[in-house]
């Protein structure tokens, strides 16, 4: 954390009231560079790694740039889960508590009056999903020509393929003299040369870690299992004792929602968290884990992106993601904001040429044991021109065999 203060960086006295009150009481790395130029009204893209404060560094600005006489929508933040918006939207909501700025959630799988209520009371911040904001325009209860701060959080799934037909839609209806930024904890190549579209002569900001700078203090290890079943060794690592709660990481949906099954046939503490849960599920799912009451959380790649729960010490990917990117985004849930956590990957025989190609786009080799505790030997990671993997740290493994039950 910086020597700074917020009130050193041009934040307003109210907002450092609201951050202390939260036990915030000086700056993180990413807002002690980004707020100086938000609050200045530049347009910003920004890399951070995970639990590094990206929030607070677009929601001070936005909450600083609301006009409280004016009763219409005026900032935007366009997030891609439904659990993602709910975490940006309790933390604007209290940066804004006693200000009488008005903030709401717009997103799927909730009734859509109450939403539609809440913007005809004059909100004055929406956190959204771009499915449920596009419906809103569409169906004109929603207007956007009042925006003048626009926020892309997890810019890199924003802007990808899928995300981006809806994106574009509502920003097409957006001002163009708004400010908008840009945050990610992985911005591919891909990602500057389309934001070009969107942003005007952005300040470019990313964090770096040297070696000898503080990091996240993960602790990664990759098993390899050629000799019994992945499952098999996923129990072993299960029945360790552990401090904090774990959370495994599945492909699919079905793949998750049978591995629930088989651990909890075995008399697992568990919850499933997938796509395909209704939102009041997903909500209890999510409020019994951060309340501590889940001891293991199980779930597809819909909890790779912000969901921020500090007791998380370990993350276990079961199966590999699809990307370099994601595989950051999943253990980038543990070790964050100064704690520690651990990383661990199982690899089964069809795992590594999935394996070899996140590792090339990490630009680095990550420890490999057998589930008997010796390490294997394998070359490095080659990758020409691959950045440092951002968005976790890696520290000098401590990591010992697990015994066989």
């Amino acid at each position: 954390m910086s020597d700074l203060t917020f009130a050193a960086l041009g934040v307003s006295d109210p907002v450092v009231q609201a951050l202390a009150a939260r036990d915030i009481h000086g700056p993180f790395q990413i807002q002690e560079l980004v707020l100086p130029e938000a609050l200045q009204g530049a347009d910003v893209l920004a890399k951070s790694p995970t639990g590094s404060g990206k929030t607070l560094a677009f929601g001070i600005p936005l909450i600083e740039k609301i006009e409280l006489k004016d009763k219409w929508l005026q900032a935007l933040v366009l997030v891609p889960t439904r659990e993602l918006a709910q975490q940006v939207g309790d933390v604007l909501e209290k940066l804004a508590r006693g200000s009488g700025i008005k903030t709401t959630l717009i997103f799927g799988g909730r009734a859509f009056g109450p939403q539609q209520d809440a913007i005809y009371r004059g909100a004055q911040v929406v956190v959204g999903t771009p499915g449920r904001v596009l419906d809103h325009l569409t169906r004109g209860t929603m207007r956007l020509d009042g925006i003048t701060y626009l926020v892309l959080d997890e810019a890199d799934e924003m802007l990808d393929r899928g995300f981006a037909p809806d994106v574009e839609r509502i920003l097409s209806q957006t001002p163009r003299e708004r400010q908008t930024a840009l945050f990610s904890a992985t911005t591919p190549e891909w990602v500057h040369k389309v934001s070009t579209k969107y942003l005007n002569t952005p300040v470019v900001i990313e964090t770096k870690r040297d070696d000898d700078e503080e990091g996240p203090d993960i602790d990664h290890v990759v098993y390899e299992v050629w000799d019994e079943d992945k499952f098999t060794v996923l129990e072993r690592l299960l029945n360790e004792p552990t401090e904090g709660t774990t959370l495994v990481f599945g492909r699919t949906k079905h793949g998750v929602r049978n591995l629930g099954v088989k651990l909890e046939r075995l008399g697992y503490q568990i919850d499933v968290l997938q796509g395909n849960l209704s939102q009041g599920a997903r909500d209890r799912v999510l409020e019994k884990f951060r309340a501590g009451k889940t001891p293991i959380l199980l779930a597809t790649n819909v909890a790779a992106r912000g969901l921020d729960v500090l007791h998380i010490t370990r993350v276990i990917n079961f199966e590999l993601p699809e990307t370099h990117e994601l595989f950051t985004h999943r253990v980038g849930r543990t070790g964050r904001m100064g704690r520690s956590g651990r990383a661990i990957t199982i690899l089964g025989p069809g795992d590594l040429p999935k394996w070899r190609e996140i590792e090339r786009g990490l630009g680095k080799t990550l420890p490999r044991m057998t589930p008997d505790g010796k390490e294997v030997k394998v070359a490095p990671a080659r990758a020409a021109g691959a950045p440092r993997a951002g968005g976790f740290g890696t520290r000098r493994r401590r990591t010992t065999a697990f015994s066989r039950r």
